[in-house]
Protein backbone atom coordinates (compact mmCIF):
# COMPACT_ATOMS: atom_id res chain seq x y z
CA UNK A 1 0.00 0.00 0.00
CA UNK A 2 1.47 3.68 -0.59
CA UNK A 3 1.98 6.37 1.63
CA UNK A 4 2.45 6.00 5.28
CA UNK A 5 1.01 3.88 7.13
CA UNK A 6 1.91 4.26 11.99
CA UNK A 7 -0.01 0.92 12.48
CA UNK A 8 -0.54 0.62 16.33
CA UNK A 9 2.58 2.27 17.28
CA UNK A 10 3.38 2.17 20.89
CA UNK A 11 6.67 3.58 23.02
CA UNK A 12 8.05 2.75 26.33
CA UNK A 13 11.03 4.05 27.76
CA UNK A 14 13.16 2.42 30.99
CA UNK A 15 14.73 4.46 33.26
CA UNK A 16 17.42 3.32 35.06
CA UNK A 17 15.97 3.13 38.55
CA UNK A 18 13.63 0.32 36.87
CA UNK A 19 10.47 2.36 36.16
CA UNK A 20 9.13 3.02 32.81
CA UNK A 21 7.29 5.59 31.02
CA UNK A 22 4.73 5.36 28.21
CA UNK A 23 5.46 7.54 25.84
CA UNK A 24 3.12 6.18 22.81
CA UNK A 25 0.25 3.61 23.35
CA UNK A 26 -1.33 2.25 20.17
CA UNK A 27 -1.30 4.98 17.73
CA UNK A 28 -2.19 4.46 14.30
CA UNK A 29 -2.63 7.22 11.64
CA UNK A 30 -2.64 6.67 7.40
CA UNK A 31 -1.20 9.38 5.11
CA UNK A 32 -1.99 9.05 1.70
CA UNK A 33 0.68 10.63 -0.64
CA UNK A 34 0.33 14.24 -1.01
CA UNK A 35 -1.29 15.01 2.51
CA UNK A 36 -0.35 17.80 5.29
CA UNK A 37 -0.92 17.05 8.51
CA UNK A 38 -0.48 18.79 11.73
CA UNK A 39 0.06 17.53 15.54
CA UNK A 40 -0.97 19.30 18.44
CA UNK A 41 -1.19 18.35 21.64
CA UNK A 42 0.36 19.33 25.41
CA UNK A 43 3.85 18.85 26.32
CA UNK A 44 4.27 15.00 27.11
CA UNK A 45 1.97 14.08 24.85
CA UNK A 46 4.64 12.50 22.76
CA UNK A 47 4.38 14.04 19.54
CA UNK A 48 8.28 14.52 19.01
CA UNK A 49 9.06 10.64 20.10
CA UNK A 50 6.29 9.73 17.33
CA UNK A 51 8.13 11.92 14.76
CA UNK A 52 10.94 10.40 15.81
CA UNK A 53 9.57 6.79 15.15
CA UNK A 54 8.75 7.78 11.49
CA UNK A 55 11.98 9.48 10.66
CA UNK A 56 13.48 5.81 11.93
CA UNK A 57 15.41 7.55 14.85
CA UNK A 58 13.80 5.28 17.54
CA UNK A 59 12.72 1.99 17.57
CA UNK A 60 8.79 1.19 18.67
CA UNK A 61 8.36 -1.11 21.34
CA UNK A 62 5.19 -2.54 19.78
CA UNK A 63 3.91 -1.54 16.14
CA UNK A 64 4.98 -0.67 13.25
CA UNK A 65 5.41 2.66 11.00
CA UNK A 66 5.32 1.52 6.56
CA UNK A 67 6.44 3.52 3.75
CA UNK A 68 5.39 2.51 0.54
CA UNK A 69 5.17 -1.22 1.44
CA UNK A 70 8.02 -1.13 3.32
CA UNK A 71 8.65 -1.28 7.11
CA UNK A 72 10.63 1.32 8.62
CA UNK A 73 13.96 0.30 10.31
CA UNK A 74 16.27 3.14 10.27
CA UNK A 75 16.29 6.86 8.74
CA UNK A 76 16.08 6.69 4.72
CA UNK A 77 16.45 9.13 2.27
CA UNK A 78 12.34 8.72 1.49
CA UNK A 79 11.83 10.53 4.60
CA UNK A 80 13.41 13.87 5.43
CA UNK A 81 13.59 16.06 8.66
CA UNK A 82 13.47 19.68 9.39
CA UNK A 83 14.17 20.27 12.97
CA UNK A 84 13.39 23.63 15.22
CA UNK A 85 17.03 24.65 14.86
CA UNK A 86 18.15 24.21 11.24
CA UNK A 87 20.58 22.35 11.89
CA UNK A 88 22.81 23.36 9.14
CA UNK A 89 26.67 23.36 8.50
CA UNK A 90 28.23 26.74 9.63
CA UNK A 91 31.43 26.69 7.62
CA UNK A 92 29.08 26.13 4.41
CA UNK A 93 27.70 29.02 2.41
CA UNK A 94 23.58 28.86 1.50
CA UNK A 95 24.04 26.96 -1.64
CA UNK A 96 26.66 24.10 -0.38
CA UNK A 97 24.26 23.77 2.60
CA UNK A 98 20.91 23.00 0.06
CA UNK A 99 23.19 21.08 -2.14
CA UNK A 100 24.59 18.59 0.58
CA UNK A 101 22.56 15.91 0.27
CA UNK A 102 22.29 15.33 -3.85
CA UNK A 103 26.45 15.84 -3.21
CA UNK A 104 26.82 13.12 -0.89
CA UNK A 105 25.16 10.76 -3.11
CA UNK A 106 27.57 11.42 -5.19
CA UNK A 107 26.11 13.47 -7.90
CA UNK A 108 27.54 16.02 -10.21
CA UNK A 109 26.62 19.59 -10.09
CA UNK A 110 25.07 19.38 -13.69
CA UNK A 111 22.52 16.66 -11.82
CA UNK A 112 21.44 19.15 -9.18
CA UNK A 113 22.26 22.09 -10.01
CA UNK A 114 19.15 23.27 -11.57
CA UNK A 115 17.15 21.95 -8.74
CA UNK A 116 18.82 23.35 -5.83
CA UNK A 117 19.04 26.63 -7.56
CA UNK A 118 14.87 26.48 -8.44
CA UNK A 119 14.50 25.74 -4.78
CA UNK A 120 16.57 28.41 -3.98
CA UNK A 121 14.94 30.73 -5.98
CA UNK A 122 11.25 29.64 -4.75
CA UNK A 123 12.19 29.69 -1.06
CA UNK A 124 13.83 33.37 -1.27
CA UNK A 125 17.12 32.56 -1.11
CA UNK A 126 18.67 33.13 -4.88
CA UNK A 127 20.20 36.36 -3.92
CA UNK A 128 21.58 34.62 -0.57
CA UNK A 129 23.73 32.06 -1.69
CA UNK A 130 27.00 32.62 -1.48
CA UNK A 131 26.29 33.87 2.21
CA UNK A 132 27.39 31.77 5.54
CA UNK A 133 25.03 30.93 7.46
CA UNK A 134 25.52 32.66 10.40
CA UNK A 135 24.65 35.99 8.28
CA UNK A 136 21.34 34.60 8.15
CA UNK A 137 18.23 35.60 9.98
CA UNK A 138 16.26 32.39 11.88
CA UNK A 139 13.93 33.05 9.48
CA UNK A 140 15.98 32.88 6.02
CA UNK A 141 18.06 29.77 8.27
CA UNK A 142 15.03 27.90 8.54
CA UNK A 143 14.40 28.14 4.70
CA UNK A 144 17.66 27.14 3.97
CA UNK A 145 16.75 24.11 6.43
CA UNK A 146 13.41 23.76 3.93
CA UNK A 147 15.36 24.26 0.54
CA UNK A 148 17.94 21.64 1.36
CA UNK A 149 15.23 19.05 2.87
CA UNK A 150 13.32 19.66 -0.52
CA UNK A 151 16.88 18.97 -2.09
CA UNK A 152 17.17 15.25 -1.28
CA UNK A 153 13.66 14.95 -2.55
CA UNK A 154 12.12 12.83 0.15
CA UNK A 155 8.50 11.53 -0.03
CA UNK A 156 7.64 12.57 3.22
CA UNK A 157 8.63 15.55 5.11
CA UNK A 158 8.53 15.67 8.63
CA UNK A 159 8.97 18.71 10.91
CA UNK A 160 9.59 19.13 14.31
CA UNK A 161 7.98 22.77 15.30
CA UNK A 162 10.13 24.13 12.41
CA UNK A 163 8.74 28.15 13.12
CA UNK A 164 8.74 28.03 16.94
CA UNK A 165 11.65 29.71 17.24
CA UNK A 166 10.53 32.87 14.76
CA UNK A 167 8.91 36.16 15.29
CA UNK A 168 5.62 36.20 14.35
CA UNK A 169 5.64 38.41 11.64
CA UNK A 170 8.38 35.95 10.26
CA UNK A 171 6.39 32.89 11.43
CA UNK A 172 4.19 33.96 9.26
CA UNK A 173 5.70 33.97 6.07
CA UNK A 174 7.26 30.83 6.62
CA UNK A 175 3.90 29.33 7.05
CA UNK A 176 2.85 30.28 3.82
CA UNK A 177 6.05 29.23 2.19
CA UNK A 178 5.22 25.79 3.71
CA UNK A 179 1.82 26.00 2.03
CA UNK A 180 3.42 26.76 -1.21
CA UNK A 181 5.82 24.36 -1.28
CA UNK A 182 3.56 21.68 -0.14
CA UNK A 183 0.72 22.67 -2.94
CA UNK A 184 3.78 23.13 -5.65
CA UNK A 185 5.56 19.83 -4.49
CA UNK A 186 3.27 17.21 -3.65
CA UNK A 187 4.86 16.33 -0.77
CA UNK A 188 3.52 14.41 2.42
CA UNK A 189 4.12 16.64 5.64
CA UNK A 190 3.79 15.70 8.91
CA UNK A 191 4.02 18.89 11.18
CA UNK A 192 4.79 18.68 14.81
CA UNK A 193 3.24 22.14 16.39
CA UNK A 194 2.34 24.00 19.78
CA UNK A 195 0.46 26.47 18.16
CA UNK A 196 -2.75 25.95 18.05
CA UNK A 197 -3.33 28.61 15.09
CA UNK A 198 -0.55 27.36 13.07
CA UNK A 199 -2.11 23.87 13.16
CA UNK A 200 -5.28 24.39 12.10
CA UNK A 201 -3.91 27.43 9.26
CA UNK A 202 -1.09 24.17 8.44
CA UNK A 203 -3.57 21.31 8.63
CA UNK A 204 -5.34 19.62 6.12
CA UNK A 205 -5.69 17.02 8.51
CA UNK A 206 -5.02 17.96 12.88
CA UNK A 207 -4.85 15.63 15.22
CA UNK A 208 -4.51 16.05 18.42
CA UNK A 209 -2.63 14.40 21.48
CA UNK A 210 -3.71 13.55 24.78
CA UNK A 211 -0.78 12.51 26.66
CA UNK A 212 0.26 10.04 29.66
CA UNK A 213 0.25 7.91 27.64
CA UNK A 214 0.73 9.62 24.04
CA UNK A 215 -2.54 8.35 22.18
CA UNK A 216 -4.88 10.22 19.22
CA UNK A 217 -7.37 12.20 21.20
CA UNK A 218 -9.35 13.77 18.11
CA UNK A 219 -8.77 14.24 14.48
CA UNK A 220 -9.84 17.19 12.14
CA UNK A 221 -10.31 17.30 8.25
CA UNK A 222 -10.00 21.22 7.89
CA UNK A 223 -10.12 23.35 4.80
CA UNK A 224 -7.79 26.34 6.06
CA UNK A 225 -4.87 24.72 4.40
CA UNK A 226 -6.03 24.73 0.94
CA UNK A 227 -7.48 28.01 1.45
CA UNK A 228 -4.48 29.61 2.33
CA UNK A 229 -2.43 28.66 -0.47
CA UNK A 230 -1.53 31.71 -2.13
CA UNK A 231 -3.88 33.65 0.41
CA UNK A 232 -3.25 36.20 2.92
CA UNK A 233 -2.99 33.79 6.27
CA UNK A 234 -4.75 36.60 8.32
CA UNK A 235 -7.45 36.75 6.19
CA UNK A 236 -8.11 32.96 6.53
CA UNK A 237 -8.40 33.26 10.54
CA UNK A 238 -11.86 35.05 9.49
CA UNK A 239 -12.94 32.07 7.64
CA UNK A 240 -16.10 30.06 8.60
CA UNK A 241 -15.88 27.64 10.90
CA UNK A 242 -12.57 28.87 12.05
CA UNK A 243 -12.58 30.57 15.35
CA UNK A 244 -14.98 28.10 16.89
CA UNK A 245 -12.37 25.03 15.80
CA UNK A 246 -9.68 27.10 17.47
CA UNK A 247 -11.68 27.80 20.45
CA UNK A 248 -12.71 23.57 20.43
CA UNK A 249 -9.10 22.60 20.75
CA UNK A 250 -7.74 25.52 22.94
CA UNK A 251 -9.92 24.24 25.25
CA UNK A 252 -9.10 20.72 25.01
CA UNK A 253 -5.96 21.10 25.35
CA UNK A 254 -6.18 23.33 28.45
CA UNK A 255 -8.15 20.87 29.92
CA UNK A 256 -5.61 18.40 29.02
CA UNK A 257 -2.99 20.24 31.12
CA UNK A 258 -5.00 21.39 34.42
CA UNK A 259 -5.53 17.06 34.15
CA UNK A 260 -1.64 16.79 33.82
CA UNK A 261 -0.98 20.16 36.60
CA UNK A 262 -3.49 17.85 39.08
CA UNK A 263 -1.91 15.11 38.74
CA UNK A 264 1.65 16.55 39.26
CA UNK A 265 -0.23 18.14 42.73
CA UNK A 266 -1.34 14.78 44.13
CA UNK A 267 2.15 13.27 43.40
CA UNK A 268 3.28 16.29 45.91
Amino acid sequence: MSGLSIEHVSMRFDLPNGSSVQALEDVSLHLKEGELMSVLGPSGCGKTTLLNIVAGFLAPTDGRVVMNGEEVTGPKADRGMVFQQGALFEWMDVRANVSFGPRMKGQREAEWGEKVDHLLEVTGLADFKDKAIYELSGGMQQRVALARCLANDPDVILMDEPLGALDALTREKMQGLVLKLWKETGKTIILITHSVEEAILLGERLVVMAPRPGRIHKEYRLPYAEMGVGADLREIKHAKGYAETREEILEMIWNMEEEIMGRAEELQ
